[in-house]
């Protein structure tokens, strides 16, 4: 009979240290990233009555399992923050500090005074590292971005479609720098990029020099820096040459006096001042271009040079890439977030703060990059929320409270007998 006691003692251990556990599951429920816990139980069989030729086995009681964390996925919530991230699947973020290496679902990262990427405790998170000509490398490491900047890119192409006006009278003698206005029919006016990041205008001026019903009009192109640009500090011509429209006012070829000339695309050599490199090399393409009888106008112009830029924001892709995004508008890849995954999660032992450790029994941690091997893919702007489910833990909770309730009432109910079998003496 005394047995009875200690198994309703076992059982009001058991549900406490449940209640204890739905308690931590409820009191995070808005943790970000927080996964709910269970407890599992075993029954304790340690008695063999034996009665002629029979054995009964009588139980003493529970006891408790274990308690481990259940890592289903949670809803994401939006937020405004690029550096706010959630993993869409299995995985872990890996951030790390003098104590250790941790793995965490929480993706509220922010950068720290010194650039690096950090979550609210200030561990660094860890990624794989990009070189400063943008190769992804194996190496991981903290992510930095204090010195990301976004170097200059001295200008090499330049497109232009437009149309020149085939109704003007043509100008036998050609262009004259000296006299501009009565020297020219059309011009357009191109921002190029030295090799210091220095924006430069290179002005293209357009003079009919000749026309012919059969072979088609010409036109003269002259390239023309002005002195404040030039590393002469005069206004000059350096590159020209002549557009050869057939009757139907399509350009049938490009020549080129100064540089080389492949299809309606001219090679030229220009020189800047201010110290900049000196015979930079500039493809000009004459695409689209057209002599109808309408008025001369730019129709599309484009180049590929651009100063030097600070940063201005990051960004971050599904798979886990963040860039940084530069006043000049270039897009420069920082790191590629490592994600960790296990075998057996569950396993893992819990630090507190939304941090895990690998443990002997979770296996080693598997690390690779997003989207690949199961690994998940990166949410940006995106918060995973906790998995607890509110309505569950509540029905947990009462069974839990009904559970200690039954068993202390098996202690007063053996207490009763005990206090029975007493009196029997008297």
């Amino acid at each position: 009979m005394l047995t009875s006691l200690f198994t309703g003692i076992s059982g009001m251990n058991a549900n406490g240290t449940a209640l204890s556990v739905i308690g931590d599951n409820i009191a995070n429920m808005n943790t970000i990233g927080f996964k709910a816990s269970r407890v599992t139980f075993g029954d304790v069989l340690s008695q063999t009555l034996t009665s002629g030729t029979n054995n009964s086995q009588v139980g003493r009681g529970v006891l408790m399992s274990g308690v481990s964390p259940i890592f289903t996925q949670g809803s994401f919530e939006s937020t405004g923050n690029a550096l706010d991230m959630a993993l869409d699947g299995d995985g872990f973020f890996i951030v790390k500090d003098s104590s250790g290496t941790f793995y965490t679902r929480a993706g509220q990262f922010t950068l720290d005074k010194d650039g690096y990427l950090v979550n609210p405790d200030g561990l660094r998170v860890q990624g794989y590292q990009y070189t400063a000509t943008g190769q992804l490398t194996g190496v991981i490491d903290d992510i930095n971005v204090s010195a990301l900047t976004s170097s200059t890119g001295p200008t090499e192409n330049v497109i232009i479609s437009a149309n020149v006006d085939s109704r003007v009278t043509p100008i036998p003698t050609g262009f004259d720098i000296n006299d501009i206005e009565n020297t020219s029919h059309f011009s357009t006016a191109v921002t190029v990029y030295d090799s210091l990041g220095n924006s430069r205008i290179i002005t293209l001026y357009f003079t009919k020099v000749a026309e012919d019903a059969v072979s088609g009009n010409t036109w003269e192109w002259n390239a023309v820096v002005d002195a404040s640009d030039s590393a002469s500090g005069n206004t000059e011509v350096q590159a020209n040459g002549t557009l050869q429209f057939d009757n139907t006012g399509a350009l049938t070829s490009v020549t080129s006096t100064t540089g080389t000339v492949s299809g309606t695309s001219t090679t030229e050599t220009f020189d800047f001042g201010g110290g900049a490199a000196a015979d930079q090399v500039i493809t000009i393409t004459y695409d689209n271009f057209t002599q109808y009888a309408s008025e001369s106008a730019t129709i599309f112009q484009s180049q590929d040079g651009f100063p030097a830029g600070t940063l201005k924001s990051l960004s971050v892709s599904q798979d886990g890439v963040i860039s940084g995004i530069f006043t000049n508008g270039q897009i420069k890849p920082v790191a590629q977030l490592a994600i960790a995954k296990f075998m057996a999660p569950t396993q893992l032992t819990k630090f507190g703060r939304n941090l895990y450790a690998e443990s002997y029994d979770s296996g080693h941690a598997i690390v690779g990059t997003p989207n690949r091997a199961g690994i998940g893919r990166v949410m940006s702007n995106s918060l995973e929320l906790s998995n607890v489910d509110l309505a569950r833990e509540f029905v947990n909770m009462i069974s839990a409270q009904r559970g200690f309730q039954a068993n202390s009432r098996v202690i007063t109910t053996t207490d009763f007998l005990l206090q029975e079998l007493v009196n029997l003496v008297r």
